[in-house]
């Protein structure tokens, strides 16, 4: 089956704005929205939209609802935006791209559903209007901007997994790379470097040059890892479901040079630079767990609670504030990420999981 591109009109897309409200839908529609402001979006699952967070005010401002217009009067129903997953920005901060499986994952990742459809969907980070939807063979995870901004890169989850290359700027698709089974979510290094395939069906990580696309690694790590998360200090920590661990991977070295014992299944790990802290979702628990890096390993330094079905973690520029998404809970918990408190909680839309922010 060849790949479906579509363009989507954005006449009458439905963008909705006001601040302080109890839940995203319950807020009125407004025609167009300005996100000039250091924003936190945040994709809902269920409810087929992002919530906008202004990070100044911390209320959310905006919801886009992720709604293929030209479907209306007898479109094309087959692509439907259902069931978002995870949210990436491009480089020059005016971009969305968000990963569209049409599948539930919040209750884990572990492989592609035969005869599922997935997609991606770009979506214009300052007014919120749908620029374009991409229809794939097969279920997909996320989908992700290359360092340079000039492609997209995504996955497909089949026994047979692949990493597909699109152009950016056309939607052609430039490069297939073989990887292991059921890959899940596709990343980079914090350097650009090196792009990084968590492979849940093999529990392997491939590690592919950007430029070349060549193979670089093929990395054991543990049971249905979900995805290599970048971090500053030279490190891509890999949340193993099944396992119930983190793998800890040196992007210089290419080698897993730690694996950390959780005792839970992981929903999410990102590193905090300022307090030089490991954090990890653990969805079942509602809770954020934190570790720290000591002379004779990885110790665990405590937990706080957030909501349940705990999922996403980005921290703010300054990694002073962290913003949680809990999937089973519809809100968003921003966090003093110094002594880890709770500094709001906001009601967004259902099953909210991604988050990525524009400051």
């Amino acid at each position: 089956m060849k790949n479906k591109q579509k363009t989507v009109l954005v006449l009458g897309l439905m963008t909705l704005s006001f601040a302080g409200c109890k839940n995203d839908d319950d807020m009125p529609m407004n025609e167009t929205i300005n996100i000039n402001y250091p924003a936190a979006y945040v994709v809902n699952g269920e409810s087929n939209s992002i919530s906008v967070i202004n990070m100044d005010t911390d209320k959310v401002t905006a919801t886009i609802a992720l709604v293929d217009q030209s479907m209306s009067g007898g479109g094309d129903m087959s692509m439907e935006i259902a069931w978002p997953h995870h949210i990436y920005l491009n480089p020059a901060k005016t971009q969305l791209s968000i990963g569209v499986p049409g599948a539930d994952l919040s209750a884990g990742h572990a492989g592609g559903m035969e005869g599922m459809m997935g997609m991606f969907a770009i979506v214009n980070a300052l007014d919120g209007s749908i620029t374009h939807v991409m229809e794939l063979d097969m279920m997909n995870h996320n989908a992700v901007f290359s360092p340079d901004g000039t492609e997209i890169w995504t996955t497909q989850m089949d026994d047979m997994g692949k990493v597909l290359i699109y152009d950016a700027s056309d939607y052609s698709l430039k490069s297939t790379i073989d990887v292991g089974a059921d890959p899940a979510e596709v990343t980079f290094s914090q350097n650009g470097q090196v792009a990084f395939v968590a492979n849940g069906g093999s529990g392997t990580v491939t590690a592919i040059d950007p430029s070349t696309k060549e193979i670089l690694a093929t990395l054991e790590v543990d049971e249905d890892p979900v995805g290599a998360w970048p971090a500053s200090d030279g490190k891509m920590y890999v949340d193993n479901e099944a396992g119930e661990t983190i793998s800890v991977i040196d992007v210089g070295t290419l080698e897993v040079e730690a694996t950390i014992d959780l005792g839970f299944m992981p929903g999410f790990a990102a590193y905090n630079a300022m307090n030089e802290e490991l954090w990890v979702t653990d969805p079942m628990a509602g809770k954020v767990h934190f570790w720290n890096k000591t002379d004779i390993g990885w110790e665990h330094g405590g937990a706080f609670d957030t909501g349940a079905g705990a999922h996403a973690i980005a921290f703010s520029g300054d990694e002073m504030k962290a913003y949680v998404t809990n999937q089973e809970d519809a809100s968003i918990s921003v966090v003093n990420a110094m002594d880890h408190s709770i500094i709001k909680k906001l009601k967004v839309g259902l099953k909210p999981n991604g988050v990525v922010i524009k400051e």
